[in-house]
């Protein structure tokens, strides 16, 4: 406030010691214009009220104010204080309107991307996910960790044909349909061929086929990770393989069984066979989806995921999200333009919960993990 005040007293000042031929008079405009770039309109008014009051001033001085070229550039000061005191009520509205807006889509958002457990079982999970458009949280790419009504972990991971605000009804339809199925179905074909049914029904309603008239379908990768055991079994349908950290090796999981995306109601009915791997205390799992992968740098080279993180050092699953992060924009030499998230998985050495028959979920917002116990969820209800 101190720039537009010191403004008026130095055009008064100057205005008054110079020649009547010269007038300064009108750039006092300057003093409330600059005030509505940084406040609102109440204090734009008082810097305009306090720029007539200097004008009135300079004309009393300098000739009196019955002097048509002093009235004329009072009312003009007048009119263009009052225009810019509007101007800066227009903006104040279009900000707080624009900010409502803001966070009802930043929960909706969030709603629908939940995040997911920092620890769930006997796994730690951390995620990260970089949407394509600016002022988003997420767009056509979707993951998510909940508990099976059995003693295991199931996992999605998925990427919408689209990026952006476009897709975000789509993956809420997979989304949707796994959180229901992961608790209601036995086995990993069978959650797999429901989700796969519900993309088919509900895909097309949802779909903006007016901007993109294209094929919508989605790539997904679903496991089932026991919670005893080494032995985890995946259904890739369509999307990039998982990546497997052990001791600083890493292994490209390719499925044996390739199954179509989902959503390409077409095709015959896919069997959904499952592909077994490994998945000891210790190692960790690297999901991702292609905007990852796909990413490119200024020369057209596409980022090596599974070369550079075998040059990673050593550490849990937040580190070495900041390490793919941090490795990754240095590759593109800025942020993705693309969709693209990461789900790093760890299962640790040994679980203290062994209760066959109670179900382990934790939320986004416990820092320290600690479990919360409580009855196998019904079909239907969310952990």
């Amino acid at each position: 406030m101190a720039i537009p005040l010191a403004l008026i007293v130095v055009i008064t000042v100057v205005d008054i010691r110079t020649p009547t031929s010269v007038h300064l008079g009108p750039l006092l405009v300057i003093a409330p214009t600059l005030t509505a770039s940084f406040a609102g309109p109440l204090r734009t008014a008082l810097v305009g009220v306090l720029a007539v009051a200097a004008q009135v001033v300079i004309g009393v001085l300098n000739g009196g104010l019955s002097t048509t070229n002093h009235v004329a550039q009072i009312i003009a000061l007048i009119v263009l204080s009052a225009l810019v005191v509007f101007v800066c009520h227009v903006r104040e509205r279009r900000a707080r309107e624009l900010v409502r807006a803001r966070s009802v889509a930043e929960t909706a958002q969030r709603v629908l991307l939940r995040p997911p457990p920092r620890r769930i079982g006997p796994l730690r999970t951390a995620w990260l996910y970089l949407a394509a458009e600016d002022d988003t949280q997420i767009g056509g790419d979707l993951f998510a960790v909940t508990r099976a009504a059995s003693s295991s972990t199931r996992v999605l991971i998925g990427d919408v044909r689209g990026k952006g605000l476009a897709a975000i009804g789509e993956a809420s339809v997979v989304l949707g349909a796994f959180r229901e199925g992961a608790h209601r179905y036995a086995t990993l074909p069978e959650l797999t061929a429901a989700l796969e049914v519900s993309v088919c029904r509900d895909l097309d309603e949802v779909a903006d086929t007016a901007k993109d008239p294209g094929e919508h379908f989605v790539t997904a990768l679903v496991l089932d990770i026991p919670d005893d055991g080494a032995e985890a079994s995946m259904i890739n349908c369509g999307h990039p393989p998982p990546l497997l950290l052990r001791d600083q090796r890493v292994t490209t999981l390719h499925a044996r069984h390739q199954n179509p995306p989902l959503g390409m109601c077409e095709l015959p009915a896919a069997s959904h066979p499952t592909d077994p791997f490994t998945f000891e205390p210790g190692d960790f799992l690297l999901l991702y989806t292609d905007g990852v992968i796909e990413a490119r740098s200024p020369d057209g080279a596409f980022y090596p995921l599974a070369e550079r993180i075998a040059t990673f050092p050593a550490a849990g699953p937040d580190a070495l999200l900041r390490h793919i992060h941090d490795d990754l924009v240095r590759h593109i030499g800025a942020e993705p333009a693309d969709d693209a998230a990461l789900l790093v998985i760890e299962r640790t050495p040994a679980h203290h919960l062994r209760l066959p028959h109670l179900a382990t979920a934790h939320t986004a917002d416990d820092p320290d993990g600690r479990p919360t116990e409580g009855p196998p969820p019904r079909p239907g209800t969310k952990t």
